[in-house]
């Protein structure tokens, strides 16, 4: 195992438990009511005060902690410009870039409905020809709701085994070891498997597309009740979690793919910093992929869209992908 990358996994564990920490500190001292204002856009989507507590933390953890030989460019959204630590060094002489999501989930987190989760993912600095692809390490942290005790958090490198731990949030000791497993499934029926539909626009659609991959996997109105089910997780961490736990047998993100379709100028899709954690999905053994076959490529930034589909485990990729490919290649010019 690279030593170098280890010891940044160990890093970005740290940022993201500085980060739920921060929040839910924050959280607890003014009740929730101001998390749900709007503070601002930036990214390609709506920054909520919530977002700038997490942007506050990652500021003053970077000061405080980054190491000097290990100078790193910080991209997320919500800055204003190039940012890199130790603070004064200059793009140029960066030898990492890092990607950060710092509350995936934030429309759920801040009405308390479901868990967010603090993303990171880091590769050998490139500049703007940095990839997706090229991540070396990844870590992902629950920041929870406030009826929830524990917290996960799953990290990797490229040459390692997923790293998990599980943190009672009430103060009860240390983390304690958390393994991933995902579904071994041999079949969609009778477990969730979703398309994402967050938002009106695109949804007809998206729904089409899902309707059509059903019917030819299993058939559909032949069941005397429904046997695939459908769960909007609103936040990528949240359904990488509920692969990695073994909750979900199929994710797919059509959403650039469906915009296309529709001739559609919007920011509502997945971006590179919503799936910065996807090592950890490959090392615990879900297939991450474009919907059209290939890795689901981009640059580290924080305005290229992505389209994805993550199955539990190759059988189910096997059943699935040339169904869906083969939808979608009716339907793309």
């Amino acid at each position: 195992m690279n030593p170098t990358h280890e010891r940044l996994r160990r890093l970005l564990c740290e940022l993201g438990a500085a980060i739920r920490d921060g929040i839910m500190a924050q959280r607890n001292t003014c009740g929730g009511a101001d998390f749900a204002k709007v503070a601002g856009a930036g990214g390609g989507d709506t920054i909520y005060q919530v977002d700038r507590v997490g942007e506050a933390v990652i500021l003053a953890w970077f000061n405080a902690h980054w190491p000097a030989d290990l100078p790193v460019e910080i991209v997320m959204e919500g800055l204003t410009g190039p940012v890199a630590f130790p603070t004064g060094t200059s793009i140029g002489a960066t030898g990492w870039k890092l990607l950060i999501d710092p509350v995936d989930g934030t429309r759920g987190l801040m009405v308390d409905k479901r868990s967010a989760w603090a993303l990171a993912g880091v590769a050998p600095q490139r500049g703007s020809e940095t990839r997706l692809s090229e991540i070396v390490a990844s870590s992902m942290t629950e920041i929870p709701a406030t009826k929830v005790w524990r917290a996960d958090q799953f990290s990797v490198v490229r040459e390692g085994d997923v790293v998990g731990t599980a943190t009672d949030v009430r103060g009860g000791g240390p983390p304690q070891p958390l393994f991933t497993n995902p579904s071994q499934a041999r079949t969609f029926e009778h477990g969730f498997a979703s398309m994402v539909k967050f938002f009106p626009e695109g949804r007809t659609l998206t729904a089409q597309i899902e309707e059509q991959l059903w019917d030819e996997l299993i058939g559909l109105g032949k069941h005397d009740s429904p046997v695939v089910f459908d769960d909007q997780y609103l936040s990528t961490g949240g359904q990488f979690h509920e692969l990695l736990a073994g909750r979900d047998r199929m994710v797919a993100d059509l959403r650039p793919l469906v915009m296309r379709l529709l001739d559609m100028e919007t920011q509502l899709v997945c971006h590179p910093y919503d799936a910065c954690a996807w090592l950890v999905l490959e090392r615990a053994g879900v297939v991450f992929e474009h919907p059209l076959g290939g890795f689901p490529d981009a640059p580290m930034d924080t305005s290229s869209g992505i389209a994805w589909v993550a199955y539990a485990n190759p059988h189910l990729a096997a059943l699935a992908r040339p169904v869906l490919q083969k939808i979608l290649d009716r339907l793309l010019p």
